[in-house]
């Protein structure tokens, strides 16, 4: 069988694993790939590549993709998202001060008492002419829409209470440092070297603000999934077997080590750990703090794209004023999660497959087996930390309730 490469974009972040494990351990080389990587600071830059030919498929912001293919903020451009690289994996981090004003250090705050808190050194500010200013990574990210969605629920009014900005991943900890911001949604291991140079506490993480949240997704345009289709499908192969090994502890320290590599990461190994462990240090000096399911990469249909997800963020868009809700657009939306190329990918293996491509999100509450075309899925709760659901049947009717 011939080799066939393929370039992956990527930014410098532990949920970009799947891809690089699976060249380096051989597992896309068994698929008959050989997978070459061009690293970037910028989702901008990332993006461009992608869609200017220098790049096959991305390591991508899911609502980037999205934001593409709806022509938000550059000329429409259809992109497709065969698989997702995993649900979650970034936390809330604030300035230590401001940390220590709203959630004892060391440990993850209950997102209610946290937002009660917030609310309360939000409105000192204003009081004083000033405004919190919050970094988080693109205008269209999960970080974004999370931040938000916990704010709002928290009665904190982002763009009016507080501000928004963007700030690329390897400079949040600089950022906090300057003073440039107070506080930062971001991935690993960047809230974890805020807190290791002692300019950042993690105060919450993005799986309590929505525990099986969406995050990045393998992403290409989608003439060049029609031009490469074979290819796409044994790379979801390839990072399947990735992803099993990933999430073996066992795998955990070989891992981190090939992860934090300077052409990879480029970041302190024991940092990588930490989040491929569940384990983070939240405040300088401090015991690591178990959070189960802190970065989510496997199990539960973890890697599948279910069109509700999509929808979900949509939805986020039109709330924030991104996008103006269009029937015609929730389905070019959903469509760019493509359950589909999963199925086609997956379906000879035997690997688990559930039985629809779409979900109410937020409505699981205990442990739930779910009807499946192959294997057997058993999903743990999904909710959303404020008790809310999302049908994505009914996205106007979800919309009127924030109006």
């Amino acid at each position: 069988m011939a080799t066939r490469d393929l370039t992956i974009g990527f930014m410098p972040l532990v949920d970009a694993c799947l891809p690089i494990l699976a060249q380096v351990h051989g597992f896309a080389e068994e698929e008959g790939l050989r997978l070459k990587f061009i690293r970037d600071v910028s989702w901008a830059t990332v993006l461009d590549r992608l869609l200017y030919g220098h790049s096959d498929a991305a390591h991508m912001l899911a609502p980037l993709a999205i934001a593409t293919t709806l022509g938000l903020g550059r000329p429409a451009q259809k992109m497709a998202a065969p698989f997702v690289l995993g649900l979650n994996g970034n936390g809330i981090t604030l300035r230590t001060d401001l940390a220590a004003a709203v959630c004892p250090p060391g440990v993850f705050g209950d997102p209610r008492a946290v937002g009660a808190a917030l609310k309360l050194e939000v409105a000192r500010a204003l009081a004083q002419g000033q405004r919190l200013r919050f970094g988080v990574v693109h205008r269209y990210s999960s970080h974004n829409y999370k931040l938000r969605y916990w704010l709002a629920a928290s009665g904190i009014r982002p763009d009016v209470d507080v501000e928004i900005v963007t700030v690329a991943p390897p400079f949040v900890a600089d950022a906090l440092a300057s003073g440039e911001i107070d506080g930062a949604c971001v991935g690993e291991p960047w809230n974890s070297l805020s807190v290791e140079r002692n300019v950042g506490t993690m105060v919450l993480a993005s799986a309590q603000i929505w525990r099986r949240g969406v995050e990045k997704v393998l992403a290409m345009t989608e003439a060049t999934l029609d031009a490469k289709r074979e290819e796409t499908e044994a790379l979801i192969r390839a990072m399947r077997k990735a992803g099993r090994h990933f999430v073996d502890p066992a795998n955990w320290e070989q891992n981190a080590a090939i992860l934090a590599r300077p052409e990879f990461i480029g970041a302190d190994p024991v940092l990588v750990r930490r989040a491929i462990s569940d384990r983070l240090v939240l405040a300088h000096g401090m015991a690591p703090v178990h959070f189960a399911d802190f970065m989510f990469q496997y199990s539960e249909a973890a890697n599948f794209p279910w069109v509700s997800q999509a929808a979900w963020l949509y939805s986020q868009m039109v709330r924030w004023n991104h996008a103006t809700f269009d029937a015609a657009d929730v389905a070019r939306a959903a469509g760019v999660f493509r359950p589909d190329v999963y199925r086609s990918a997956i379906i000879s293996t035997g690997d688990d497959l559930p039985a629809a491509n779409s979900k109410v999100e937020g409505s699981v509450s205990q442990l739930t087996q779910v009807g499946t075309q192959q294997g057997s899925i058993t999903l743990s709760a999904n909710s959303f930390f404020d008790g809310r659901s999302f049908d994505p049947d009914r996205i106007a009717d979800y919309l009127a309730h924030d109006s």
